[in-house]
């Protein structure tokens, strides 16, 4: 249906500010640095909302923060458990259409956020596309999500220095990881940027090497290996608890891909979207396939779902019930149960340096909006969201519970909040994607104005729609008639707890704010839009590429 031509509009509207310095510089270092944290001064003519933020992300940050982005706990410990309920067939088959999901949800993000690259995280799309307390829901699930994974994360880094030093209390460490990802992020959006580059490249060469390791013990060549191949799939066999595991597994799949979405939040402070998040967003697939699907089908194949290693039920994140470290003490390699713990511990602290930029951001965004206390809204003049800083490193402590007796039963509930999480965030980015479209066409916009669109259009997001949805429902399945348990209340809300939060979110803001779901008509597809010229983009597709652009330009 054709638009009425006066709801076209031209010419690129930007509404984030740059950040910037005042021209009065105070002499000494201890003034320069008192004046970086007083508050920046806001643009608030023509409706603007958006934080300024820092714009200092390079396209290799963000192509590391891609690849890189969700390798932590929920691959290299949280694949244990489910091997164990699965099977190495349900964990394949689990991880792939999650897999197959994720890869729909980054490129449907990708193409808003290259659009519309703002601050405060995708309940912005959600607000915007469908409906504001649909968005407000959404901002504050995925707000909880990330600060909740924060004190996970510093447990699980915690435990994993035990390996080398169990006599030492856990508090401890937990306090010099606390501060480390603290003062990382204090550092500014640079700083963060650098930690997940430096990150993301020693996951990637960890994940590349115990693939050949597995490879290699697979067919006998370790000190303590002998010839494998696929007798663990005969013996005990290919799926655990059948098709009810591959259904338990869905939760466990969705927490571990939980980050790759960062790359779409992390460009409100990329220095230019427009050229290094498309780059970044084609490399997911790639990533999909090696880092989870390959490495997962090795792990099936060198370590059986029954080890009794793989599930602990008296922790949630004991590096002890992670596969690969299982894999690793039975080919019986000196030095590299170490060498690949490290790792772990390198992975876990970049997952929870991510948990506090993620949050935090989250939060300025919604208070930007009026969908949360407006002290949130406060940035000073490096760009940093201070108040919604605070709050996010605040909730690390509650690792310090891991302390005592009562640590597992509040870690399971930290991860009913966050696991099931991500599924409605990525459902919902799927939907925005959806109804963005369909607003744009309607209000005289043609296709060939968009910098980037998703390599699966339309049909790619309707696909991780309803994956989103499926899962929904195998999840409500296994809450309802948990594996090897009868239905009871505990076992439900450990796996659906976020739902009864996301639709109580939802109708408590319909009501107070009676807002209405967003027509076509309405629609805001203009605001905090970067907005190219034709000449703009065919230059820019023209121009030859060299060295790595030149090899991604061909794998994707």
């Amino acid at each position: 249906m054709a638009a009425e031509p006066e709801k076209r509009h031209d010419g690129p509207v930007q509404s984030s500010l740059e950040v910037g310095t005042t021209s009065d510089i105070p002499q000494s270092w201890y003034s320069r640095l008192l004046s970086d944290f007083r508050p920046i001064e806001r643009d608030e003519s023509e409706g603007s909302v958006e934080a300024p933020l820092a714009r200092k992300l390079q396209g290799r940050h963000m192509q590391m923060i891609a690849i890189g982005g969700s390798i932590g706990t929920g691959l290299f410990i949280g694949s244990g458990a489910s091997l164990s309920q699965g099977g190495p067939l349900g964990l394949l088959l689990s991880f792939m259409i999650i897999g197959i999901m994720m890869f729909c949800v980054v490129n449907a993000l990708g193409e808003l956020a290259v659009r519309f690259p703002i601050s405060g995280g995708f309940n912005i799309y959600s607000t915007r596309f469908i409906d504001p307390a649909w968005g407000f829901a959404m901002g504050w699930n995925y707000a909880l999500q990330w600060l909740v994974v924060l004190p996970l994360e510093l447990t699980a880094s915690a435990l994993t220095i035990r390996y080398w030093h169990s006599t030492i209390n856990v508090g401890v460490w937990i306090t010099i990881f606390l501060a480390t990802v603290i003062s990382i992020n204090l550092i500014g959006v640079k700083g963060y940027g650098e930690a997940e580059f430096a990150f993301a490249i020693i996951k990637v060469v960890a994940v590349v090497g115990f693939i050949l390791f597995g490879i290699i013990y697979n067919v006998g060549g370790t000190p303590h290996g002998s010839y494998i191949g696929g007798k663990l799939w005969r013996d005990p066999g290919p799926l655990a608890n059948g098709f009810k595991g591959i259904c338990a597994v869905f939760v466990n799949a969705a927490f571990a891909f939980a980050g790759t979405e960062l790359v779409g939040l992390a460009a409100a402070e990329a220095a230019n979207p427009r050229k290094s998040l498309p780059k970044a967003i084609k490399q997911v697939f790639w990533r999909i396939t090696l880092f989870y699907i390959i490495s997962l089908f090795i792990v099936g194949l060198i370590v059986p779902y029954t080890d009794n290693r793989l599930l602990n039920p008296s922790s949630s994140v004991d590096i002890n019930t992670s596969p690969f470290v299982i894999a690793i003490n039975n080919a019986g390699v000196k030095i590299l149960p170490d060498i690949f713990n490290a790792v772990i511990l390198v992975a876990v602290l970049s997952v929870g340096n991510s948990s506090i930029y993620a949050s935090s951001r989250t939060l300025t965004g919604l208070a930007d909006r009026s969908q949360a206390p407006k002290i949130f809204r406060y940035v000073d003049r490096k760009g940093r969201p201070l108040v919604s800083l605070a709050l996010s490193s605040a909730l690390g402590f509650i690792a310090y519970v891991s302390c005592s007796d009562k640590g597992p039963k509040v870690f399971t509930w930290l991860l009913a909040l966050s696991g099931l999480s991500s599924l409605f965030t990525w459902g919902s980015i799927c939907y925005a994607h959806i109804r963005f479209r369909s607003g744009f066409a309607y209000q005289g916009y043609s296709l060939d104005e968009l910098s980037f669109k998703s390599q699966g259009g339309l049909i790619g997001s309707w696909i991780g729609l309803m994956i989103n949805i499926l899962c929904l429902i195998a999840q409500f399945y296994t809450a309802v008639w948990p594996i090897g348990g009868t239905p009871n209340a505990k076992s439900f809300f450990e796996i659906y707890l976020a739902a009864p939060i996301i639709l109580v979110s939802f109708i408590a803001w319909k009501i107070v704010k009676r807002t209405k779901w967003v027509s076509l008509n309405d629609m805001d597809v203009v605001s905090g839009s970067r907005a190219y010229t034709a000449e703009d983009l065919e230059e820019e597709n023209n121009t030859p590429k060299n060295g790595f652009g030149r090899v991604s330009g061909l794998l994707c």
